[in-house]
Parts: structure tokens; C-alpha cells; sequence
């Protein structure tokens, strides 16, 4: 990794096969009137501005919310070692396959199902 001062304080310096295709360098307005990829995150059109209890979160979801070389996910050292050292990422590293995350929703589902069939 090389610390290039012409970067972006959260941009990398991605590998060529990382940078065909990927998008705009420069910042953008989204759908909703937002600028991405200049750092200003406090945007009077941002849901973040405006959020209530009506708020549904999925109106941020998607690509148009996160800029393709200025992200700060981009600075994680998974990620750089992925897209400037073609180190790819090690699978199952938050999994924990000896574990059953549902067996307790199961009990208690089936425990209810069975108390229904009681009444």
C-alpha cells in the first residue's frame, strides 16, 4: 500500500481490474437530491436530516448511497487488502457454524404451536 496524497481521504488506490467499469470518481447527486462522495454528510435533502419514527430505513439502501472509490468501508484493512493487493476476502468470517442461531425461535415456536393445539 502506498499513501498517495492526490487521493481521497477515504479513497484507495484500487488495483486496474477494480477500476474498469466501477463508476464515477467525482461526486454525484442521487435520486433524492443527495451528494455523494464529498464528505459532507449532513445534506438538508439526506433522510438522515429529516428521519422519524415513520422513517423506513430501506430509503437508504442501495448503490446510489455509497460513492464507488470514496467510501470509508474502503479503508478497512480487508478491504484494502482485497482491492489494492488482490487479496481476496476469507470466507465464513462471521459465521459460526457450530452455532444454531434459531434453535431457540424454533423451541418457542413449537411450544406455542402446541399450546394452541391444547385450547
Amino acid at each position: 500500500m502506498t499513501d498517495r496524497s492526490d487521493l481521497d481521504p477515504y479513497e484507495i488506490e484500487f488495483l486496474p481490474e477494480y477500476r474498469k467499469g466501477r463508476g464515477p470518481k467525482e461526486p454525484f447527486v442521487n435520486r433524492h437530491g443527495v451528494v455523494i462522495g464529498d464528505h459532507m454528510y449532513e445534506s438538508e435533502q439526506s433522510p438522515l436530516q429529516q428521519w422519524s419514527k415513520e422513517t423506513d430505513p430501506s430509503i437508504m439502501s442501495g448503490d446510489e448511497w455509497v460513492h464507488p472509490y470514496k467510501d470509508i468501508g474502503f479503508t478497512t484493512a480487508e478491504n484494502r487488502d482485497c482491492f489494492e493487493k488482490g487479496i481476496p476476502p476469507q470466507g465464513g468470517i462471521f459465521m459460526h457454524p457450530d452455532k444454531d442461531v434459531a434453535y431457540s425461535n424454533e423451541t418457542s415456536r413449537r411450544k406455542s404451536d402446541t399450546d394452541e393445539d391444547e385450547i
